[in-house]
């Protein structure tokens, strides 16, 4: 005969498996945090200290820079407020704003290298190597989640939250 102590729940025990905040998750929240606001101090100082009018497109491309900036921030403050297990959403998150962050810094330069006239094809090949790349982490990001989620109804059989 086996004797069975209390019997935990599925939500019990993955909590158990796993803190909501490992090291290396807490060091990635902060470090995503702090190079955010320093990536929007830094445009932003950039931005403000232009001694001339910029142009439109200019003014445009530090506001786009600054946004994602302070999107790395957002993210990094996020992810240290969560006390649950976020089961890889977290970096389905992060690939989301890498996959928008490449596509638009593509478009930027394809758009200013055929205003030049200039480095049309290297634009493309580099913007294009980065959308692929970002890409292919945010299709892995949504099967680990993917994968993390079925395990979790197969532990508490359906019920959410058990």
């Amino acid at each position: 005969m086996t004797e069975e102590g209390p019997r935990l729940s599925a939500q019990e025990m993955i909590e158990r498996l796993s803190p909501a905040l490992s090291l290396g998750m807490r060091v990635r929240a902060v470090a995503a945090l702090v190079a955010g606001l320093a990536g929007a101090v830094f445009v932003g100082a950039l931005w403000w200290s232009e001694p001339g009018p910029l142009p439109g497109r200019t003014h445009g491309a530090f506001a786009l820079f600054t946004v994602f900036c302070l999107a790395w921030a957002g993210y990094g403050g996020w992810l240290l407020t969560r006390r649950v297990p976020l089961f890889a959403g977290e970096r389905v998150v992060a690939a989301w704003i890498a996959l928008v962050a490449s596509v638009a810094t593509a478009v930027v330069v394809v758009v200013v290298a055929v205003q030049r006239g200039t480095g049309l094809g290297l634009a493309v090949a580099v913007g294009g190597v980065f959308v692929a790349a970002a890409l292919v982490l945010a299709v892995r990001a949504h099967a680990r989640r993917a994968v993390l989620l079925r395990r979790m109804r197969e532990l508490t059989g359906g019920r959410e939250g058990a």
